[in-house]
């Protein structure tokens, strides 16, 4: 029952049990009765004034505690002139002015975080109490290359960025350099939310901070090595040259004649390796135009139809009905293509039923070069674009670094790796 029917209902009671005792005891002296009655009269006038002056603060105080009760915190009530009550009044006025500026001010601080968070050019990935994916940002959406995966549960994606983040939080790694194709920095933090701790990570390419750090370290070794070599190969070149022809006879035959000839392309042959050496690291900037990706492919492989057929390697085509055009650097891409058809060639041992696939999409724009030869091994597959490395006995590792930088020149997203389908496949995001 609430205290407004009590006291309504005890104001009652009180008033006709007066009633009843004044007639009772001053129904023969109506005089008396009256001036009972009258007093009965204005005791009535006093409750209902009592219950107005008591009622109306706590109605006021209801409609207050239901506002905060729906996080309105705009109602502020109005003194009604009793000391105490304004005082009470004044204090509820006070706490409610102090939610709202607070509201207000969380408010704005969550829409900042908000909008830093998604204008970030570093990726962010938020998970709630049960490490499930709350919140993605747009870079990092575009480093996954992946479908949305907010609301998965952390252990159910799989993906080499998610698995090491789940190393990092079995082992309480901080932070991590994921290396590859593309090279990432992992942070993982935590905060306190209700009481419970909750991971955030920060993804961070650096890929193109890597790149020139390498090029930096090695571009002033290889620059020495090649001004030395070359300076030494040409007048090397010059005395074999002239020894060779010194030979008697029109016929240049004998023990000493083929091991000049040796000399002689083995120095050639140093020579071209420390321009491609040089070439890697004085690579320019990409002149940029129009180009069609089919007709670059088709170029490609009628350069390299011979050396395929050699191997019994065939060249399959599965291109979008329309062309696909892209802004790059024709030469730049068109090497890119030369080298990664070339590896896939040499990456094929079988001399029959070897295939080369070559497809193209529009939405997203994307290249993807596959083939089914030996595939990459796991073991060496972090590796494969550091400069210097390769898995070929005479391999100079220098073909998917020259790739590696004219994908970052360019800005195009790449990835080498098994398809699942016991192929190889490499694909650019242009």
């Amino acid at each position: 029952m609430k205290i407004r029917t009590k006291y309504l209902l005890f104001v009652c009671i009180v008033h006709v049990t007066a009633l009843l005792l004044s007639y009772f005891i001053f129904g023969r002296q109506k005089l008396l009765f009256l001036v009972a009655e009258v007093f009965i009269i204005v005791s009535v006038l006093i409750a209902w004034q009592l219950y107005n002056q008591m009622m109306r603060p706590l109605q006021l105080l209801v409609e207050g505690a239901k506002a905060i009760r729906d996080r309105d915190f705009t109602v502020k009530l109005v003194e009604i002139g009793m000391e105490e009550m304004d005082q009470l009044i004044m204090v509820y006025n006070q706490m409610i002015e102090e939610l709202r500026k607070e509201r207000t001010q969380q408010q704005q601080q969550h829409f900042f975080l908000e909008k830093l968070i998604l204008n970030s050019p570093v990726g962010i990935v938020i998970l709630d109490h049960d490490k499930r994916i709350q919140l993605v940002n747009p870079a990092a959406k575009s480093m996954l290359h992946t479908v949305s995966v907010q609301g998965w549960l952390l252990r159910d994606i799989d993906h080499p960025i998610f698995n090491e983040i789940r190393n990092m939080l079995q082992k309480k790694e901080q932070s991590y350099i994921l290396q590859g194709a593309e090279s990432y920095k992992i942070q993982v933090s935590a905060f306190i939310d209700q009481g419970f701790p909750r991971h955030f990570i920060l993804i961070q390419e650096i890929t193109a901070e890597l790149l020139q750090a390498e090029k930096m370290a090695y571009g002033k070794v290889i620059r020495m090595m090649a001004h030395e070599v070359n300076n030494t190969i040409g007048p090397v070149n010059s005395i074999l040259q002239s020894a060779y022809h010194m030979q008697p006879g029109t016929e240049k035959t004998g023990n000493l004649a083929n091991a000049l000839q040796v000399a002689i392309d083995r120095n050639n042959n140093l020579n071209k390796f420390m321009r491609n050496l040089a070439d890697v690291v004085r690579l320019p900037d990409p002149h940029k135009k129009l180009i069609d990706v089919h007709e670059l492919i088709d170029h490609v492989t009628v350069l390299m139809a011979e050396t395929a057929k050699d191997k019994g390697i065939s060249f399959h085509f599965d291109y979008t009905a329309l062309p696909l055009q892209i802004f790059a650097d024709q030469l730049q891409m068109e090497q890119v293509i030369i080298n990664i058809v070339k590896n896939a060639i040499e990456a094929i041992t079988d001399q029959d039923g070897g295939k080369i696939t070559f497809e193209t999409s529009l939405s997203p724009k994307k290249v993807v070069i596959r083939d089914n030869g030996k595939g990459i091994d796991a073991a060496v597959a972090a590796d494969l674009f550091s400069p210097f490395f390769s898995t070929k006995s005479d391999g100079q590792g220098i073909g998917l670094t020259l790739i590696k930088d004219v994908m970052v020149k360019h800005g195009f997203q790449f990835n080498l790796a098994a398809d699942g389908k016991g192929e190889t496949a490499f694909t650019i995001l242009v």
